[in-house]
């Protein structure tokens, strides 16, 4: 007599490791997870990302991919739900990332600004000039395009509701400041241990 036996297996795949490069950077003292300010500002500094070219989320899945960090950010809907736990954002999801999330979107941050320093010094230069001249900051054809984009993207996004959100989408001239000070952030974060600086900069004032 033939019978049948169930066998189930205890097998469960082993966890993947951390990707190296975010053992680079060193997890903040005395903290967990990241506040409401940091998950804003690191959507904030790609949205400035995605404002300096065309294709900008795409890039970021590319270069996800070529830091072996597709564990992390598996593909687009991901890459925006993460991007979602800004609270200033239509779709926040009132969700929190955690550090392994938080480092991966900075290292990706950073990855991109240094594909695009010299785009990005030549904006900054361009701002400086013509605030010297005291010329309006369209006067710039690319620098003006940064910011329709910029404004654009943050228009789409971000909800109305919020109060900061309606300060930015009443004062044009503020929500260009937003704009160019992205840009800065984003210059401090192109040299060398400007991975690190992005990171630790993201944490200054942060108490738990």
């Amino acid at each position: 007599m033939s019978q049948s036996v169930n066998i189930q297996s205890d097998y469960s795949p082993p966890a993947r490791p951390t990707p190296l490069i975010l053992d680079s950077l060193p997890n903040p003292a005395h903290i967990e997870g990241c506040s409401l300010r940091v998950q804003q500002n690191l959507d904030l500094i790609l949205l400035a990302l995605e404002a300096l070219e065309l294709g900008g989320s795409e890039y970021m899945l590319a270069t996800a991919a070529d830091l072996e960090l597709q564990g992390i950010i598996e593909n687009r809907v991901v890459l925006w739900r993460l991007r979602c736990t800004n609270p200033w954002r239509k779709s926040y999801t009132r969700e929190s990332l955690n550090l392994t999330q938080a480092k991966a979107l900075s290292v990706i941050a950073s990855y991109r600004a240094r594909q695009l320093t010299v785009l990005i010094r030549q904006l900054l230069l361009a701002q400086q000039q013509i605030v010297e001249k005291g010329l309006p900051l369209e006067q710039h054809f690319r620098l003006s395009e940064y910011l329709e984009r910029f404004r654009a993207h943050f228009r789409s996004r971000m909800n109305p509701k919020r109060a900061k959100v309606a300060f930015y989408l009443s004062h044009e001239e503020e929500l260009n400041e937003l704009a160019l000070s992205l840009l800065s952030k984003l210059l401090f974060c192109t040299g060398t241990s400007g991975m690190t600086r992005l990171w630790i900069s993201l944490f200054d004032g942060e108490v738990r």
